[in-house]
């Protein structure tokens, strides 16, 4: 029912409107036209709704990679890190083992020294009570 009396009411107005000026008459019809045109020409024109999804799936393409080159980059530099400390480690590794080495050889040929000289201690032809004797003796006797 409301429609019915909306459009009674715009049949109402019509009919006044033809009694108005005809200037005014002219420009109400003129720009009732002209909105009538704007209107079929936004009906009839192409729809931008495709730019606007292409648009969109570049912006997420973008940020998607973005995102994935931010996530490499912050791998790779963990990745390095962890490389880098494994490295230090490893040259740590190796200096405290030649030190170790150089170490053992020192105690091998302190080592060495003393049992030379407990060697030379030991390893006598007489004792030493004799030893006066000895020396009186040549060399082949004592063989």
């Amino acid at each position: 029912m409301k429609r019915n009396d909306e459009v009674a009411g715009l049949e109402d107005q019509h009919d006044e409107l033809e009694n108005l000026d005809p200037k005014l008459e002219e420009a109400l019809s003129n720009f009732k036209c002209s909105v009538h045109r704007w209107s079929e020409a936004m009906v009839s024109r192409p729809r931008g709704a495709h730019q606007v999804v292409v648009r969109k799936i570049w912006k997420l393409a973008v940020g998607w990679t973005l995102g994935g080159v931010l996530v490499a980059g912050a791998v790779s530099g963990g990745v390095f890190q962890h490389h880098h400390q494994q490295e230090l480690a490893r040259i740590s590794a190796a200096r405290e083992a030649e030190h170790q080495r150089q170490l053992a050889a020192e105690r091998a040929l302190e080592e060495e020294e003393l049992l030379a000289r407990v060697d030379s201690d030991i390893s006598r032809q007489v004792p030493r009570a004799m030893e006066p004797l000895a020396s009186l003796m040549t060399g082949d006797e004592l063989q």
